[in-house]
């Protein structure tokens, strides 16, 4: 609790007691003394809450970016691991077929100059 809530809340109290004195001796001006304190303190005492949140958020906004960088990095080292460990997977596949993949590759080659050019005539 700051001292804006704090104040805000004695001076709404204090605001609320001096309007039910002012409705005891039926006196107007202590009556709206009492309204305008009540109204001033909980504007007060919101603000002071306000201000409060505002600041813790702040506060805890450092530790909220560090526990992002740290995931953020464990999923980035995640996908490399992963793409490596497919790269490896590939590299073996060709190492183990090297007939078959150049195959497939001139097949692949032909198809995409055939589909590029076309037939002419």
């Amino acid at each position: 609790m700051n001292k804006d809530e704090f104040e805000g809340g004695v001076r709404y109290a204090t605001g609320k007691v001096e309007k039910t004195v002012g409705d005891v001796v039926d006196h107007r001006g202590l009556q709206v003394d009492g309204v305008v304190d009540q109204i001033a303190g909980g504007a007060q005492h919101t603000y002071g809450r306000v201000r409060e949140i505002i600041e813790d958020a702040i506060d805890s906004a450092p530790a909220m970016a560090d526990e992002a960088r740290a995931k953020l990095k464990t999923a980035g080292r995640q996908v490399a691991d992963r793409a490596q460990h497919g790269g490896k997977v590939a590299q073996h596949t060709v190492e183990e077929n090297p007939l078959l993949w150049a195959a497939g590759a001139a097949i692949i080659g032909y198809g995409l100059a055939w589909l590029l050019h076309g037939r002419r005539g």
